[in-house]
């Protein structure tokens, strides 16, 4: 392996032309000049220097490895460079993983908050209930998760740590031509004889329907089961029953056949957080990361109707 040090030296002896001038600039005597380039000599397995009259000059092993050495340095610069943006929080990867709709609503908006900066953001679509082994196993660095009521998986698990970051409102979809339709907003006492489309039970969207059907007097009659929001709204569009419509599902609804309207009194919704690594949150990459989360999960709040927004979170 060459020696750095030895090819900087040799670097700068091409440039000054002598021993003694070279060893001024490195800071070294010109003796300990020359046992340096003997030992790059011995490296390299041939000489870098041959008489040149009283002086030495470069031989052509030492031309030929100087225009590689000046490769070499150059991308020293550039990784000196990206240590230092590193530090500062503006270079790095880091992997996100996000639910379906997290994607669209929160991920999405933390790219454009970051478009300014070096960061490299992948993203991945992580479910909930995935979210703890993808951030054991590394393959995400900070996973948006949820829960609709429950304690939040992995939550007491000293690996990991969490941050609130918002209530995902859940909203009523009923068909278009529905007798409730014209309201503006829905009392869940009045759909105590409706059918309804619903999640897998334990999923965090299943768990949230419960409660607040639970809070209105009643156990929700399912007719039809689909945990993907296309599939739900398709069977409400088709007048097959209702549903609860989380707000960060509903923009690739807005042309269709159904009407969402807000639960009076205490809304269902779904908390959704940031999960990480413990220790991890201040590092110069994860941290600006986080704070977008942060800024995103601020601009869905304030964007909330001002009934919703008395609602103090609770840390999870």
């Amino acid at each position: 392996m060459i020696d750095l040090r030895r090819l900087e030296i040799l670097r700068e002896l091409d440039r000054c032309g002598t021993i003694a001038a070279t060893a001024a600039v490195v800071h070294l005597t010109p003796s300990a000049v020359s046992q340096q380039l003997a030992a790059l000599s011995r490296e390299a397995g041939t000489p870098m220097l041959e008489p040149d009259g009283r002086r030495v000059r470069l031989t052509a092993a030492a031309e030929l490895l100087l225009r590689h050495a000046h490769e070499v340095f150059t991308h020293l610069e550039h990784a000196e460079s990206d240590l230092a943006a590193f530090r500062r929080g503006d270079a790095g990867t880091v992997r996100l993983g996000a639910f379906p709709t997290a994607i669209r609503g929160v991920a999405v908006p933390v790219i454009a908050q970051l478009a300014d900066s070096r960061l490299d953001l992948r993203i991945s679509e992580v479910q909930p209930e995935n979210a703890v082994d993808a951030l054991l196993g590394r393959q995400v660095d900070i996973a948006l998760t949820l829960t609709g009521g429950a304690e939040l998986l992995g939550a007491d698990d000293p690996r990991l740590a969490d941050e609130y970051l918002l209530d995902d409102i859940m909203d009523v979809a009923l068909p278009r031509d529905h007798r409730l339709a014209g309201l503006e907003e829905i009392d869940l006492r009045e759909m105590v004889d409706e059918d309804w489309i619903t999640h897998a039970p334990g999923v965090p969207c299943w768990t949230a329907m419960r409660a607040a059907c639970a809070r209105a007097g009643f156990v929700p009659r399912s007719r039809h089961h689909a945990d993907d929001f296309t599939g739900a709204v398709a069977l409400v569009a088709a007048g097959q029953g209702v549903c609860l419509l989380p707000r960060l599902a509903q923009g690739p609804f807005t042309s269709d056949p159904i009407v969402i309207l807000p639960v009076s009194g205490e809304p269902p919704m779904r908390r959704i957080a940031a999960q990480f690594r413990a220790g991890t949150h201040d590092q110069p990459h994860i941290a600006p990361v986080l704070e977008a989360l942060r800024a995103v999960a601020r601009a869905h709040a304030a964007s909330a109707p001002a009934a919703l927004r008395r609602r103090i979170p609770i840390t999870l």
